[in-house]
C-alpha cells in the first residue's frame, strides 16, 4: 500500500497536479503551519529563473540558486546569494500588503519559508491544505515541487506523505501576485489587490482510506428527506462500512460505497427543526468510515422561487442585506474568526439577514459563522467586469473556482445563493460563458439560487442571461454615477422577468466626520439623503425581494485617489474603516426594521 501511495504521490508531483480538495478541514486531525514566517522579495525572479531564464525547477538537478531549495553554503568561498534564515520575517495567514511598508503597492513575485518537524506514523498519510494565496502560488517542500495554483481566494491540496521527514522540514512558496487580463480576476478592480499567503496552512493526517468529501443536505423538492454523497478516498473494497448520525433526528444510517468509492443516499427524516435567520438551528452529524469519525454541524432548509418570490422553508422571505469586502480594521485582507464577527454582527445591528460577500470567495470562517448567526449568504466568483470572455483557459479557471467553492461550502446552511458574476458587460461571448457556469453550478448542487449582479439601462431590467438566473440582481447608483435624486420617487423600472428582483448594490460615498449640505458630495450628509431618495425609488421596483447595498466598511483601492476624502479607500462604507457609523447606516437600519415587520 505505501508503494502504490508514494508513486501515486511523486506521479502527481511531478506534473504538478493538486489533489481533489479535501472538505471539512475544520474538523479533521490538522497541525497549523500559521506563524512566523521567512520572506525575500524578488522581483526579477532570480530564485526562480536563471539568467539565460531556464525555469530552474524543469530541471533534474536545480541549481544552488533555486531558493525553493532552500541551499546553505558548506565553506567560506561557495557563492549562494539568498538566505530564508537571515531574510526578515511575517506573519502567516496574511498579506503582505498592510505588514510590509514598502510593499504596500508592491505587486510581483515574493518567496516564503516555514520549517517544521512532523513524525508521521506507519501507514498514516499527509496533506498539505493552503485556504488562499494570492494569486499564484508555487509550492515546494523539501526541495521537491508540489504543483502550481492559480487564483486568490480558493484553498488547494497536496499529498506530501513520501516527502515529508521526522526533522528538518522546510516548505517553500514563491507568490504572485502580479495581474493579467486573462487572469480571473482581471487587471482592473475595485479593491486591493493583497498578495501573499492570506489563509491558514495546515496539514492534514488521515488513515491510507478516508472520507475525502461529502454533501449531506435536504434533497431537492422533498424537506423530509436529507440526500447527499460520501466520497472515499484510495477506496479499498474490503473496509466499506460507512454510516451517518444525526442523534437529534434519531439517524443512524449505514451503507456501502460503489466500486468507485461513492456511497450516494437518501434517508428520511421526520421532525427536522429547519435552519432559518429567526432559528438557525445546527445538527451534530457524523460520518463514521470503518471506525474513523468524522463531525460536522449542518443546518437543514429549503431555498427555492416561486415566480417572483424567493422561499425559505416554503414561506416567502425578504432579504435584509449588505455587502462585504474581506477586510480587518487595520486594512489588510481579513482572515481570522474575529475578522468574520466584526463585520458579521455589525450587519446583524443594521437588522439585516442576509450579506452578499462580494467579490470572490471569502474566508470560509464568516461562512461557518453565518450558519451560526443565521444570516443567508451570497458567494460569487471574481468573474468582476471584464474577464476574457472569449478565452478557454479563463473560463476553465472560472470553473474551477466556482468548482472549489461549492466542494468547500456546499454543505453550509447559510449559503442560498451561487453568483457567476458582477456587472459584465453584454456580448455573445459573455452570455455564454456565464450561461455554462450557471449550467454547471446545477450540476453540482441544484438545492441552491443562481444569480449574478448585473447592469441595466433605461430603468429596464433585460438581461440574456436573466433567462438562466433564478433570482435577477441588478447594481445601480442614483444619485452618484447619474442621475437625479431629487426626482427618485417618480422612477419607474421595469422587469422583463417574473422573478424575484434583488437590488446587488446602490450607495455613494462619505467620508465620515465630514458634515454639510445633503447637496454637498462626499459629507455624511449627501450619503444620507442618497439613501433616503433610493429607497423610496426601490421601494416601487416590481417583484423586489431584497437589498444589498455597497458596502458595510470603507475599503482599499487604488483607484479611490481624491486627496483628504478618499485617499486610497472606496468610501461607500456606511461605516468607516475606523469603525465609526455614518448617518446612512441608520437609514438603512431603520428600513430593515420596517420590512422585518411587514
Amino acid at each position: 500500500m505505501k508503494k502504490l501511495l508514494t508513486a501515486l504521490l511523486l506521479t502527481s508531483s511531478i506534473l504538478g497536479f493538486a489533489q481533489n480538495l479535501i472538505s471539512n478541514v475544520p474538523n479533521r486531525n490538522t497541525t497549523s503551519l500559521n506563524g512566523v514566517w521567512n520572506y525575500i522579495i524578488d522581483p526579477y525572479q532570480t530564485g526562480f529563473y536563471s539568467f539565460h531564464l531556464d525555469q530552474y525547477d524543469k530541471n533534474e538537478k536545480p541549481a544552488k540558486g533555486a531558493f525553493f531549495s532552500n541551499y546553505h553554503t558548506q565553506n567560506k568561498q561557495e557563492l549562494v546569494e539568498y538566505d530564508f534564515d537571515k531574510s526578515p520575517t511575517i506573519n502567516i495567514p496574511s498579506d503582505w500588503n498592510s505588514q510590509v511598508a514598502e510593499l504596500k503597492y508592491y505587486e510581483g513575485n515574493v518567496w516564503f519559508k516555514k520549517s517544521f518537524d512532523y513524525n508521521l506514523k506507519d501507514k498514516k498519510r499527509l496533506f498539505l491544505y493552503l485556504g488562499a494565496i494570492n494569486y499564484k502560488a508555487d509550492v515546494y517542500l523539501n526541495g521537491k515541487k508540489l504543483g502550481t495554483h492559480e487564483g486568490g481566494f480558493t484553498p488547494f491540496n497536496y499529498e506530501v506523505t513520501s516527502i515529508v521527514q521526522p526533522k528538518g522540514n522546510y516548505l517553500v512558496i514563491k507568490v504572485d501576485n502580479t495581474r493579467h487580463k486573462e487572469d480571473v480576476p482581471t487587471v482592473n478592480t475595485d479593491w486591493w489587490n493583497y498578495g501573499g499567503i492570506t489563509r491558514d496552512v495546515t496539514l492534514i493526517e488521515e488513515e491510507a482510506s478516508f472520507v475525502e468529501d461529502y454533501t449531506i443536505q435536504l434533497k431537492k423538492g422533498n424537506k423530509s428527506v436529507i440526500s447527499g454523497f460520501i466520497k472515499i478516498n484510495n477506496f479499498d473494497a474490503s473496509q466499506n462500512n460507512i454510516s451517518i448520525s444525526i442523534p437529534e433526528l434519531k439517524i443512524n444510517f449505514k451503507g456501502k460505497a460503489d466500486a468507485q468509492g461513492i456511497l450516494n443516499f437518501e434517508i428520511p427524516a421526520k421532525k427536522i427543526s429547519y435552519w432559518s435567520p429567526e432559528s438557525p438551528k445546527l445538527y451534530d452529524v457524523t460520518i463514521d468510515f470503518n471506525g474513523q469519525k468524522l463531525k460536522d454541524q449542518i443546518g437543514f432548509r429549503t431555498i427555492e422561487t416561486n415566480e417572483d418570490k424567493i422561499l425559505l422553508n416554503g414561506k416567502p422571505v425578504f432579504l435584509r442585506g449588505i455587502s462585504i469586502h474581506e477586510e480587518n480594521a487595520k486594512g489588510g485582507r481579513a482572515n481570522s474568526v474575529e475578522d468574520a464577527l466584526r463585520l458579521l454582527n455589525w450587519a446583524k445591528e443594521m437588522g439585516c439577514n442576509y450579506v452578499r460577500l462580494a467579490h470572490y470567495p471569502h474566508n470560509e470562517n464568516i461562512i461557518r459563522e453565518a450558519d451560526k448567526m443565521g444570516i443567508m449568504v451570497w458567494e460569487e466568483i471574481p468573474v468582476y467586469w471584464t474577464v476574457e470572455f472569449t478565452n478557454k483557459n479563463t473560463y476553465q479557471n472560472a470553473e474551477d473556482q466556482l468548482t472549489t467553492s461549492i466542494t468547500r461550502d456546499k454543505n453550509r446552511a447559510s449559503i442560498i445563493i451561487w453568483s457567476m458574476a458582477n456587472e459584465t458587460p453584454i456580448s455573445e461571448a459573455r452570455n455564454t460563458f456565464i450561461k455554462n457556469l450557471a449550467s454547471h453550478t446545477r450540476s453540482l448542487d441544484n438545492t441552491r439560487l443562481i444569480s449574478a449582479a448585473l447592469l441595466t439601462k433605461k430603468e429596464t431590467i433585460d438581461d440574456p442571461i436573466g433567462e438562466v438566473l433564478d433570482v435577477v440582481a441588478f447594481n445601480q447608483y442614483l444619485g452618484w454615477y447619474g442621475g437625479n435624486l431629487e426626482d427618485a420617487e417618480k422612477i419607474t423600472w421595469k422587469s422583463k422577468y417574473n422573478k424575484p428582483i434583488v437590488v446587488s448594490e446602490f450607495g455613494g460615498d462619505a467620508k465620515a466626520g465630514f458634515h454639510g449640505e445633503k447637496n454637498e458630495r462626499w459629507t455624511e450628509e449627501y450619503q444620507e439623503y442618497l439613501y433616503i431618495q433610493n429607497l423610496k425609488m426601490i421601494e416601487k421596483i416590481p417583484h423586489l425581494s431584497g437589498t444589498s447595498p455597497w458596502i458595510l466598511v470603507d475599503f482599499r483601492s487604488p483607484k479611490r485617489l481624491l486627496p483628504g476624502i478618499q485617499d486610497g479607500y472606496n468610501r461607500k462604507g456606511l461605516i468607516s474603516n475606523d469603525g465609526e457609523k455614518k448617518k446612512a447606516f441608520y437609514i438603512m437600519q431603520d428600513w430593515y426594521l420596517k420590512k422585518s415587520k411587514e
